[in-house]
């Protein structure tokens, strides 16, 4: 006898649950690469009712798999240059594009696609996947709305106009490289490079040719200490 929808789901905050209608929105060759998502069934209540497979939605695989997926996704339309794998959790676009409970709210409210809508889907109804052209512009919607409701262009803007290292990933790109002849002034022929060891080696021309104000400070106070010592000895008719 085939189970009824239930009326009303209740996810915990930190359940994985929270996220599969993010799997729905998948590509097909997205999840070609994604080995354990490509294991759960195209049918959200055939997922809410196997063990095994909530077992799996639990998991911290699960979890990276999705949020990778839903990165790579969003990442295109926050309109930075180069792939978002050129760069790090030190980036606030990397961040951001990996905040997937923002992604699922949107998501929602753009389209009313949550687990209580798929939960309603028979559990012999197959999900297909959406066309290619429909999610990218899906997608593309999904961002500019949260990129407004959350208030986030300020971040994107401050961003653009302080690029860091590439976020220190270890990613030899054009823009690593021109960053980094920007920030070591390289292309500038007047400049030369000094390593602190080689002045800390140097006694003679090095870095012990800086003065040490601080010993001038401690002579004081040390000849300061003396002279009240030396007074307090001294008798009146002296």
């Amino acid at each position: 006898m085939p189970q009824p929808p239930p009326a009303f789901i209740h996810i915990a905050f930190y359940s994985n649950l929270r996220y599969l209608p993010l799997i729905y929105l998948l590509p097909e060759d997205t999840m070609a690469k994604c080995a354990t998502l490509r294991t759960l069934p195209r049918n959200a209540r055939n997922v809410l009712y196997d063990e095994n497979m909530m077992v799996i939605v639990e998991s911290d695989q699960f979890f990276k798999e999705i949020s990778d997926a839903v990165a790579a996704l969003v990442f295109p339309h926050f309109g930075f240059r180069g792939w978002i794998e050129h760069y790090s959790g030190h980036s606030p676009v990397w961040q951001l594009s990996y905040a997937l409970p923002v992604w699922a709210r949107v998501l929602n409210d753009e389209i009313g696609w949550d687990l209580q809508v798929l939960l309603l889907i028979p559990r012999s109804t197959v999900i297909p996947f959406f066309n290619a052209d429909y999610i990218k512009d899906l997608v593309g919607r999904i961002v500019k709305r949260a990129i407004s409701e959350e208030c986030w262009q300020p971040v994107f803007d401050v961003v653009k106009e302080m690029p860091c290292d590439e976020d220190f990933m270890n990613w030899d790109t054009n823009v690593r490289k021109d960053f980094l002849r920007k920030w070591y002034h390289t292309r500038s022929k007047k400049v030369q490079m000094i390593s602190l060891d080689a002045c800390l080696e140097d006694e003679e021309h090095g870095i012990y040719e800086i003065e040490d104000k601080s010993a001038y400070f401690e002579d004081r106070v040390i000849g300061g200490d003396f002279c009240q010592r030396f007074k307090s000895r001294l008798s009146e008719k002296t």
